[in-house]
């Protein structure tokens, strides 16, 4: 008889950090008694630690498969969704059901609208879990299980340069260069001397074979967004990211028209459903699934969908313990489109400790996981800070 799933335990993990994300408080940014920091420029809340949802599932067997979700901002109501509904309709199902189990998870409470935020977010811990232990169980890496291998190895860029003032981000971001990274993107809500002066003083310091790219953080108007990315371009902008509200598929689709560089969206999607609508009005030129939003199942309908259509991939990469980032680079090792992988140095390696196995991000390239599943499980300390709900 085929093992069933017989248990499904969810977690939460804090880990503390130095510094908060996207550098340090700018005037008027206050920590709030939950530890929230609203940054100005964008007006979104940000945890002042690292926080993730963890989800376990163990067969009947005896056979662990890991799952991870976004915890940084009310992880209770992700907890409560996989507690309350997700787990026990897991339970007595095939982790060999994944996609099934998926579809059947999703359509729990599609008539009451819920397409996205919390409950996409929970369901894609679930998923990530079935996923892991439905290769564990063929005994191979999860790229087998989603097709194969089509990148041995996955190119990097990174994702922020959380010093104060623009010189130190220019200096931070040549010292990655001088480890082997050519591919960088700068945060516009923190680029305090705007973003022409920020991209200008990147090209001067990194030369012009570096790539370059602002993440604009949903903050313009169609119009404002299009004079910003104009205004870029003479310094050789790589893609601009998030340039409107995510609900603005008019104004996106204004900004593609009218602007030389690609624009890239979809860190905040949880389904294909999201980008469909977008391809249709040709809105964007990169595509961008993050794992903990969506799961393996759903990223890597996106990947095809994008890939179909003749758009790039490049995955976002928010990471709590790194279970969901494994899960990205085996998704993005499978997809022929994806030409390049976020990395979240600032994350990924004060966090890597947490995680068994041999994933690495070195001289500007992903190494894959190797081993069955995900490839990475939690460590012995992330067990002992793993809190149970």
């Amino acid at each position: 008889m085929a093992e069933r799933v017989a248990k499904v335990d969810v977690y939460t993990l804090t880990i503390p950090r130095e510094t908060v994300y996207l550098g340090d408080p700018r005037p008027g940014e206050n920590v709030n008694e939950k530890g929230y920091i609203v940054r100005k420029g964008n007006r979104t809340v940000y945890p002042t630690m690292d926080r993730t949802v963890v989800v376990r599932l163990e067969t009947s067997g005896g056979l662990v498969g890991w799952g991870e979700t976004y915890g940084i901002v009310a992880p209770g109501a992700a907890i409560a969704i996989i507690d309350d509904l997700l787990g026990p309709y897991v339970i007595g199902r095939s982790p060999q059901d994944v996609v099934v189990i998926h579809e059947d998870l999703y359509d729990l409470m599609r008539v009451r609208g819920y397409t996205g935020g919390f409950y996409l977010d929970a369901l894609a811990a679930i998923d990530i879990a079935l996923w892991d232990l439905n290769a564990r169980l063929a005994d191979r890496p999860l790229v087998a299980m989603l097709g194969g291998r089509r990148h041995e190895r996955l190119p990097a860029y990174i994702s922020g340069l959380p010093k104060r003032t623009r010189a130190e981000r220019a200096d931070f971001a040549a010292e990655w260069q001088a480890k082997g990274f050519d591919s960088f993107k700068f945060a516009a809500p923190v680029a305090d001397d705007g973003n022409v002066a920020e991209i200008a003083t990147l090209r001067e310091r990194l030369g012009s074979q570096a790539r370059i790219a602002c993440d604009m953080h949903w903050v313009h108007t169609a119009e404002e967004a299009v004079s910003a990315i104009r205004a870029m371009e003479p310094h050789g902008l790589w893609f601009a990211e998030a340039p409107v509200k995510p609900e603005d598929v008019d104004g996106l689709t204004h900004v593609a028209a009218r602007v030389s560089t690609p624009v890239a969206a979809g860190e905040e999607w949880r389904t294909v459903y999201d980008l469909v609508p977008r391809v249709a009005r040709r809105a964007c030129a990169i595509v961008q699934p993050e794992m903990g939003h969506k799961g393996v199942t759903e990223f890597m309908r996106i990947g095809q969908y994008a890939q179909a259509h003749n758009l790039a991939v490049i995955p976002h990469a928010t990471i709590g313990m790194g279970l969901f980032m494994a899960a990205s680079l085996h998704a993005s090792a499978a997809l022929s489109a994806v030409s390049c992988h976020e990395y979240q140095h600032s994350i990924f390696e004060p966090n890597r400790r947490l995680l068994t196995g041999d994933m690495d991000c070195h001289e500007g390239f992903y190494s894959l996981p190797t081993g069955p599943g995900l490839g990475v499980a939690p460590s012995e300390e992330a067990l002992n800070l793993l809190r149970k709900h």
